[in-house]
């Protein structure tokens, strides 16, 4: 199949996040700020490094849970056409 690049998955990320949004909003809260830093070979890396903008501290154990990051990996691999797998930057 053709190559995605991380531009491209940019481009349709707000469609993920609304998909997200309709499934489980807390997971979308916890996603939102994520920043798409890398791509390749089918896996996407999500940064939490930029958010601590914000006042609280983002509870990334939640995110880390496997099945919190399947349910992103499905609406992901739906909206975007390609079979996605979401690691988060240490």
């Amino acid at each position: 199949g053709a190559r995605v690049r991380l531009q491209e998955i940019k481009e349709q990320w707000n469609e993920v996040l609304d998909a997200l949004l309709e499934r489980d909003r807390i997971l979308w809260l916890a996603i939102f700020d994520a920043r798409l830093s890398d791509y390749s070979e089918g896996t996407l890396i999500l940064d939490f490094q930029d958010s601590g903008k914000f006042a609280t501290e983002h509870d990334f154990s939640y995110i880390r849970g496997v099945d919190r990051l399947r349910v992103v990996e499905q609406i992901a691999s739906s909206v975007l056409g390609i079979p996605i797998t979401i690691r988060i930057a240490e």
